[in-house]
This record gives C-alpha cells, sequence and structure tokens, in this order.
C-alpha cells in the first residue's frame, strides 16, 4: 500500500499517484498494489488537481480522475509507504505520525527512490510544471 503525499494534493502527488498508477498497469500488477495521494494540509480537499499537473500528465500519456483529500490517522496505519516531495513534508508527516498508535507506515521522500538521485522533487506550482520528472 503506497500513498504520496504533499501540501495541498493538486500537483506534484496527484502527478506521483498517476504515474506509479500507470507504471503498475504497465507491468500487469495493479491488482496487487493500493496506491492513492493525499495532502498534509486541508486547503484543497475535494479540488481537481491543478490544470497544468494534468496537462502534464496528458502530455505524457497519462491522466487521473483524482479529488484531493487530506491524510488521515488511518492512512498511516492502512499504508506501507507515505511518500512525500520534499523536507517540509517529510517533517509535518513524521510529526503526525507520532500521534498515531499502530503507525504501520514509513515515511520517506519519493526521491529517494530515484534512480538519479534527486532527492527533492520541486512544487511546480509556482514555476514550471514541465521539470518534474516523471519515472516510466
Amino acid at each position: 500500500y503506497v500513498c504520496v503525499s504533499f501540501a495541498g494534493n493538486i500537483c506534484r502527488s496527484p502527478i506521483a499517484e498517476a504515474v506509479f498508477r500507470k507504471m503498475a498497469s504497465d507491468n500487469g500488477v495493479v491488482d496487487q498494489w493500493v496506491i492513492d495521494s493525499g495532502a498534509v494540509s486541508d486547503w484543497n480537499v475535494g479540488c481537481s488537481p491543478d490544470a497544468r499537473a494534468l496537462d502534464c500528465l496528458r502530455k505524457h500519456g497519462n491522466e487521473t480522475s483524482h479529488r484531493a483529500r487530506q491524510i488521515t490517522k488511518d492512512d498511516f496505519v492502512k499504508f506501507d509507504y507515505i511518500l512525500c516531495m520534499d523536507e517540509s513534508n517529510l517533517r509535518d508527516l513524521t510529526r503526525k505520525a507520532k500521534q498515531v498508535q499502530n503507525c504501520n507506515a514509513k515515511i520517506e521522500l519519493l526521491g529517494s527512490f530515484d534512480p538519479q538521485k534527486q532527492l527533492i522533487i520541486e512544487d511546480p506550482y509556482y514555476v514550471s510544471f514541465h521539470k518534474i520528472i516523471l519515472w516510466s
């Protein structure tokens, strides 16, 4: 079980969720995974991903019907991994995890799995969405 997280859940995390789902589907193992994304904050709960994120996904042959949601205490029990994009999210999620009994989730930076070792995945909201690395 994998959940990808970012502050608002409208840019990086729904892109990462969609890419992860497509990779699992392309490799015939999507039914072996629970893949989701969620926000550290409640700013955008219920919103679709940013239009630029959707455009970026389409340009790479991908799509999503995701609606932003906030990470819950249950997520820390349900998911094996909660992967985040930067140190700020890592700090916030680690702090929240300490408040959850029976926390199962390992909280790590998604970039720690990048073969090119780009540890931090920059927020494209204020810059270019085309700088997002889509592993495929």
